[in-house]
Formats: structure tokens, C-alpha cells, sequence
């Protein structure tokens, strides 16, 4: 491949961009690879952030997607501290804030997504705390250190492994969620109740089916108050009220986006020399039959690497299963598929006890399976889920039964 002259430009120096640079020099791409970040970090993972990063058991560097020196011996410019301020497809172009111009070939854009901030009153208080960035855990760590009492608004995967975190810090956790158990939205109420007990069990004061109404403080966060009227002392106050798409840069370019940056199964938007990839991308999926945007570090890994082949024309439909994986004090779990909506969840082991399997079926097909601290079954629950068979329910949950050959039950 002789494109000595050609310019790739990666926008978002995240997991999907670090990847897709990667996969363009393993590809034997030997022109210009311009990766480029707002963050002054080189690129790294974020999953870590809310677990083992925040409660320190994880290294300082063991975040990082590659060594330091990767971009350097690999002739990838990484431009840090950097943001692009506009995307013109027609001209080819990026501007930087920097002030300058980049002519590209092709473009990949992994803007990823960022926090929802919290808008009650007192919300801007010191003391109020988002997640996304490794700078905003390690702000959060710090406070950490020193608060008495946290607060953690919202149920979710980010606010559950936040609570669980610094739960095993030793501070004193209380969760406030909307819905009436944690991850139900997701998981449902079976899989919700287990995590219910299970912060329960380590001490975090649930308050569930309640919302916020302000935050109160001199000078900083001191109390929070609820819908319902409950005044909740807290020095320390983390939203994990979800994430939105960074799909300014694509929309004010033209590209057509809606929840998300809508691309094609190679993750190519409207443009054909313009790829999305990462939380951003709403990419069409073959095996599901329908877009879908994932906000989870194997959708990131996956998708930036097949984006570079997109760019370089290998024409590789994007067709992973998602998958996703949390760990909340003594219990890890896997996640393997799609599945919005479901029928029944069927399980294998008792829920809640030291390890167990869940299956959500949709007219009777598994969509969607999860282990939870059962380990070496995720390939075998990722085949059952892409062959999109019915199996009796009878054999799902029957321990007998090896998971391996439940595909064959269709």
C-alpha cells in the first residue's frame, strides 16, 4: 500500500480513537496518522475510573491504552490538550483550537460522551462531584480522602460502582434513585433486587424512589434534600446521572446524526470519507436488525478498530455482540447482548448467592445473558445470543446442562 500522502485524522484521543490508530499501523496504513484529544492525558480507559482507579487498588498508569512511547515509535501524532473547533467534510478540513487548519483523506470521529450535570439548586457547590475523566477521579479520590459522609445520586452503573467504591474506602454511602431498585431500568427488577441487597448488605443507605431537590452548604455541599422532604448531611455529593453523546462537532458539519452519529454497518456516516466510532457511533447493526449506540468500553475497543479498516476499505461489517462488565464489591458480572425489552428472565443459580447465570428472553429467543461471578462462559453466552434461538426454559436453568451447549438446544 504506497499512501505516503494520505492523512488520517482521529478527533477524540479516547479507547476508540488509541484503538483505531492502532488497527491503521497494523493494517500497514503508512501515511500521516493524526490522533487527536482535549484531554492533556494521553489516551486511556475509562471503566477503571469509577472501580479500582477511584479506590486506589489500581496503578496510577495501569489506565493508560498504550505505553507512552507507543505513538511516538509508531509514528502516530498524538495532539494533546487539543480540540477540534470545526469539521468541514467538503473541504476536508479540521480546525483546531490551536488556530490552525488539518487537511485529511479520511476522518474518524470518537468524541465519546460526557456527564450530565446536575441542575438542582446549590448543584455548582464545591463538593459535587461528576465522573468521566481520569482528572475527575482523581478530584474525586482526593475528596474521598477526607469527607465524613457521601451521597451518590443516581442508581446506575456509574453511580452503583461509585457507591460501591467508596463504600469499601469506609465513608459512609447513601444512594438516592428514582426508579425503585438499582440498574432496573437495564436489568430489570429480578437482577435489581440483587443488587438492592447487595448494597444494602454493605452498609449504603438506599433511598429508593426518591430524587433530589437542592443541595444545601455554606461555602460548600453540607446537606442534600430530597423530593420527598429527607435532609441527608453529606461533605461529599457524586451525580451519576447518565451521559449524552458529543455529537455537536458531527451536526454542525452536516452529518446526519440523531441519538447519536448515524453510520452504516462499516461505521461510515453521511459522508464517505467521515467514520464515527465509540459512544457516539448509532451504527447499524446486521445481526439486530436496527441502529444502536453502546456506551461500553468493548463497544470502544471493537469499533475503533474496525473504523480503521472502514477507512482503508476493507469493507468489515461491525457486527459484535455488545457486552459490558461491572464489579461491585465481592460480585462481577458480564453482559452479553441486546435486549430493550424482554418477556421473562430465567436463571441458573439462586440470585444473590455466590454465583449465578441470567438469561432474558424476547418471544422466547435469549437476547440477552448475563454471569455473575461465574467465569469462562462469556464466549459460550455470546454465541448463544448471536445464534438467536429459542431454548426450553427448563434447560436454561438446569446447572446440568454445560452452557456450551445450550445453542445446540435451538
Amino acid at each position: 500500500m504506497t499512501t505516503n500522502q494520505r492523512i488520517f485524522v482521529i478527533v477524540g484521543a479516547g479507547l476508540a480513537g488509541a484503538k483505531a490508530a492502532e488497527a491503521l499501523r497494523e493494517r500497514g496504513f503508512d501515511g500521516r496518522v493524526v490522533l487527536i484529544g482535549e484531554e492533556s492525558d494521553r489516551p486511556y480507559e475509562r471503566p477503571p475510573l469509577s472501580k479500582g482507579y477511584l479506590t486506589g487498588e489500581a496503578g496510577k498508569d495501569s489506565v493508560f491504552v498504550h505505553d507512552e512511547d507507543f505513538y511516538a515509535a509508531h509514528s502516530v501524532e498524538l495532539l494533546t490538550g487539543t480540540a477540534v473547533t470545526a469539521l468541514d467534510p467538503a473541504g476536508h478540513t479540521v480546525s483546531l483550537s490551536d488556530g490552525t487548519t488539518l487537511g485529511f483523506d479520511k476522518a474518524l470521529i470518537a468524541t465519546g460522551s460526557q456527564a450530565r450535570r446536575l441542575t438542582v439548586p446549590g448543584a455548582d457547590l464545591p463538593g459535587v462531584h461528576h465522573l468521566r475523566t481520569k482528572a475527575d477521579a482523581d478530584a474525586l479520590a482526593t475528596a474521598a480522602a477526607t469527607a465524613t459522609a457521601a451521597v451518590v445520586i443516581g442508581a446506575g452503573w456509574i453511580g452503583s460502582e461509585v457507591a460501591a467504591s467508596l463504600r469499601s474506602r469506609g465513608l459512609p454511602v447513601t444512594i438516592i434513585e428514582p426508579a425503585s431498585l438499582p440498574l432496573e431500568r437495564v436489568l430489570g427488577r429480578e437482577v435489581g433486587l440483587v443488587y438492592r441487597d447487595l448494597h444494602a448488605g454493605h452498609g449504603v443507605d438506599l433511598r429508593l424512589g426518591d430524587g433530589v431537590a437542592a443541595l444545601h452548604g455554606t461555602g460548600r455541599v453540607e446537606e442534600v434534600v430530597t423530593t420527598a422532604g429527607a435532609r441527608i448531611p453529606a461533605d461529599l455529593v457524586v451525580a451519576g446521572i447518565g451521559a449524552a453523546p458529543r455529537i455537536q462537532l458531527a451536526a454542525d458539519a452536516g452529518l446526519t446524526v440523531g441519538d447519536g452519529v448515524v453510520t452504516d454497518e462499516y461505521l461510515r456516516t453521511s459522508h464517505p470519507d467521515i467514520f464515527a466510532a465509540g459512544d457516539i457511533a448509532a451504527a447499524w447493526h446486521p445481526l439486530f436488525r436496527g441502529r444502536l449506540r453502546v456506551e461500553h468500553w468493548a463497544n470502544a475497543l471493537n469499533q475503533g478498530a474496525a473504523a480503521a479498516a472502514g477507512m482503508l476499505g476493507a469493507g468489515e461489517a461491525y457486527a459484535h455482540v455488545p457486552y459490558f462488565f461491572s464489579d461491585q464489591y465481592d460480585l462481577g458480572m458480564e453482559y452479553t447482548g441486546h435486549c430493550p425489552e424482554w418477556d421473562r428472565v430465567v436463571f441458573r443459580g439462586e440470585p444473590g448467592t455466590d454465583g449465578f447465570l441470567a438469561f432474558w428472553l424476547h418471544d422466547g429467543i435469549v437476547a440477552a445473558a448475563m454471569n455473575a461471578n461465574v467465569w469462562d462462559v462469556s464466549d459460550h453466552l455470546q454465541q448463544l445470543v448471536r445464534a438467536q434461538v429459542r431454548v426450553p426454559q427448563e434447560r436454561l436453568a438446569d446447572p446440568d446442562v454445560p452452557v456450551e451447549e445450550l445453542v445446540k438446544a435451538g
